[in-house]
């Protein structure tokens, strides 16, 4: 199976790292001639995970992006939501045709408000059973560090998915293999509209005390619209069990037969708002943090300079929920601080009154 990476990005580099680790040789569509040069003169990206080194000789690097897509079988999106109609819109209608399809990315492209998977069927023609995503909980900087993580892979082709998974399966990579398209995706978008509410609370000198009860809070918003936008893998203690009587005594013994069914509180949906809301490596909870403590909008973006998901995906979800009309008063504050101007002061006065 060959390999292509869309985007230089720190999570494209850190895929690029897990696979190249792992003895695959990849095609990489890099827009960038000069970081091209840098990479074969100094084997790492000179923006992104500057300390992760790579064997040159098993990348493939080009900025045609037509070439670097016909010569790979998986195709691996990693570009900000923001910027993906800007590498992908023009390429041929037939392009995709025979490929699989990886996303990894953690957002809704803004101006349609679909989901990735949506886009390429209508405008490709991708059929759902050739996509997949690559989700968390996982940040880039601990990939470079060879720090144990764990990836999602999710496709409704199951047995393809774990055939994905085990390409990037090593010592510092752990994998887990679902089915739900949909909830992961969703699931992925929210937690950094939450992360950034972290961070705001942060930024205005809330406490750790109220930041749990905010993200437990936010849990289980996060789950109420999975089960109002139809995705049932939502319930907390649902795993199944088989029960085994110990013969020296009457009690019983519950013990897991095997990895339970995926729910919201599996790794990929609240491992992942967990540590993108805690994390200092977390983008969404620092350009919160920034806003808690004053900055503009447009300021903490100038000040970080890179991505974060969760000022598109707040604006996306507001519009998307007010079909599904979900109980959102979490991300709806959010919504009103990032792109309605409203104090960060007030909006979470008016969470505290909504927390449980």
């Amino acid at each position: 199976m060959k390999f292509a990476i869309i985007g230089s990005g720190s999570w494209g580099t850190a895929l690029a790292k897990i696979l190249t680790d792992n003895k695959n040789s990849i095609n990489w569509w890099i827009r960038s001639e000069a970081i091209i040069d840098h990479f074969k003169k100094r084997h790492h990206n000179p923006q992104y995970l500057s300390s992760a080194y790579f064997n040159t000789g098993l990348l493939n690097f080009y900025t045609d992006i037509k070439k670097t897509i016909n010569d790979a079988d998986c195709i691996i999106i990693a570009v900000p939501s923001a910027y993906i109609l800007d590498v992908i819109n023009d390429l041929p209608k037939n392009i995709f045709n025979d490929k699989k399809i990886i996303s990894a990315v953690k957002g809704i492209l803004p101006e349609q408000n679909l989901l990735l998977n949506d886009y390429l069927k209508n405008k490709y023609e991708v059929d759902l059973v050739n996509y997949f995503t690559i989700l968390g909980p996982c940040h880039a900087e601990e990939v470079a560090a060879e720090k144990l993580s764990y990836l999602t892979f999710t496709g409704i082709d199951k047995s393809t998915a774990q055939s994905i998974a085990s390409y990037f399966k090593n010592d510092y990579i752990n994998t887990i293999e679902n089915t739900d398209i949909y909830g992961v995706q969703y699931a992925s978008v929210l937690k950094n509209i939450y992360a950034l509410g972290a961070g705001i609370a942060h930024g205005l000198e809330y406490g750790d005390n109220f930041l749990s009860v905010l993200i437990a809070n936010s849990a289980d918003e996060m789950a109420g619209f999975l089960r109002k936008a139809g995705i049932q893998n939502v319930e907390v203690g649902s795993i199944e069990h088989k029960l085994t009587c110990l013969p020296d005594r009457q009690a019983v013994t519950h013990t897991r037969n095997e990895k339970h069914t995926t729910n919201y509180a599996a790794s990929v949906y609240l491992g992942d708002l967990l540590v993108t809301c805690y994390s200092l490596y977390s983008r969404n909870r620092t350009f919160g943090n920034m806003i808690g403590k004053g900055y503009s909008v447009k300021a903490a973006q100038l000040e970080m300079n890179m991505v974060a998901e969760g000022y598109n995906a707040s604006k996306c979800i507001y519009i998307i929920n007010k079909k599904i009309n979900a109980e959102m008063p979490v991300a709806e504050t959010i919504y009103k601080i990032l792109w309605e101007q409203f104090s960060p002061e007030e909006g979470f006065k008016k969470i505290e009154e909504t927390l449980v």
